[in-house]
């Protein structure tokens, strides 16, 4: 019997990629991992404890003086590319899972407004312009209008009054828009505002436009739904559906709960960290074979509020949960991979997330001692890596390959 863990530390990169500083010349310099132990060991007052991160290898494939070099753990471990456009959670993980998103883009709605607006007015519906600017009116109530929220291009969304037309109204205009976008999401939204929504329209970065949707009241005024409508996958060649198929329990622990596609899956969301781990473990000690994904949400939140003191704080909890997890993982077979989707650095001025590279680290009971990975292209090569301990078919996924050591060539 074998058990694999997947444990994403939500915003956990451990350096910027080339093509990091194209959007903000700035994010060239993010370092999530450097930046939060260098914050702890300067302001913070000392340095941070993670002596189970690095054990898992994190000091080798991300070199710094409050790391640990070497492990006497049986390890693999190296660094990933995201593999996708941008740095989005969703995104990061479906690829993790196998996902193939070479055809998203990156794109603002302004690029495609001739294309949204004919989709929206063959299916029935009134559409144009706020004030000539690229944001479209739909029906004289809902906005489609670029994300503000995320990295500009990444997501757009659909959003509307309750008071004005049911949530149900709201999502046929953001699936009909779906049907077209090009981008990793389309994103309905439901809710109560303080006043006329376009009272709350500004510009954005990097040339959006769209609804500044935390100054309208929606998140604090009750009522609030919500529905992510991601670009078309097939989740039948995913690693949740993979192992549900080959009859292996699955469990999606936290935000992996709310975003990734399995029918048969038990589901665990959960924000606070201490009851993500609490839940991994407790899927962890059922008899049996298994399949875990579970992500830790807290880091990214830290990264959000450009807090890196609580970032370290997460950090600490992530690592002694790992602790526990190592214990348990004692089995020939059994895997722990930890990873990340992205960066999001707390100190790089802004409150997006980073194009970073991400930690892959591999703990195998019965592995030969310390391996390093070479680089991979992908986050989809984890979700093919963690097929192979199953003994799955990493072809049954719709992107990635599994990752070797230099040893196995």
């Amino acid at each position: 019997m074998s058990r694999t863990v997947i444990v994403v530390i939500d915003g956990f990169g451990i350096g910027a990629m080339p093509d990091a500083g194209a959007l903000r010349p700035g994010d060239a310099a993010a370092d999530t991992c450097g930046h939060v132990l260098d914050h702890a060991r300067g302001p913070g007052g000392r340095p941070l404890r993670l002596p189970v991160l690095g054990a898992l290898g994190l000091g080798l494939v991300h070199p710094h003086p409050d790391l640990a070099r070497g492990t006497r753990l049986p390890v693999a471990a190296g660094r990933a590319a995201l593999g996708y456009p941008g740095a989005d959670t969703f995104a990061g993980h479906q690829t993790m899972m196998g996902a193939d998103f070479s055809r998203v883009t990156v794109a603002r709605l302004a690029e495609h407004l001739d294309e949204v607006s004919g989709a929206l007015r063959a299916a029935g519906h009134r559409v144009e312009l706020l004030d000539g600017r690229p944001l479209l009116v739909v029906d004289g109530s809902v906005l489609v209008h670029d994300n503000l929220e995320a990295d500009p291009g990444i997501n757009w969304n659909a959003t509307g009054r309750l008071e004005d037309l049911p949530f149900d109204g709201i999502l046929a205009i953001a699936r009909t828009v779906r049907a077209v976008a090009p981008v990793a999401r389309v994103i309905a939204v439901g809710g109560h505002a303080d006043g006329p929504l376009p009272d709350f329209v500004r510009d954005g970065d990097g040339g959006t436009f769209g609804l500044d949707t935390p100054a309208t009241g929606v998140y604090r005024n009750g009522g609030l739904e919500v529905q992510h409508l991601g670009a078309p996958l097939d989740h039948t060649r995913q690693l949740p559906e993979l192992a549900a198929r080959a009859g292996l329990p699955v469990t999606l622990v936290g935000k992996a709960a709310d975003i990734l596609a399995c029918e048969s899956a038990t589901r665990r969301p959960a924000v606070p960290t201490a009851d993500v781990f609490a839940h991994t473990l407790e899927a962890v000690r059922a008899p049996g074979d298994a399949l875990v994904v579970a992500n830790v949400q807290e880091s990214d939140l830290a990264g959000h509020q450009q807090d890196p003191e609580r970032y370290g704080r997460i950090l600490e909890q992530a690592d002694a949960g790992l602790a526990a997890l190592v214990a348990l993982l004692d089995r020939p077979g059994d895997r722990l991979v930890v990873t990340g989707d992205h960066g999001n650095d707390p100190t790089i001025g802004h409150a997006y997330h980073t194009r970073e590279y991400v930690p892959v680290l591999i703990h195998r009971p019965d592995g030969p001692g310390v391996e390093l990975l070479p680089d991979a292209a992908s986050l989809a090569d984890v979700g093919a890596t963690a097929a192979a301990a199953l003994g799955l078919d990493p072809a049954g996924l719709a992107n990635g390959a599994r990752l070797r050591t230099a040893a196995e060539g």
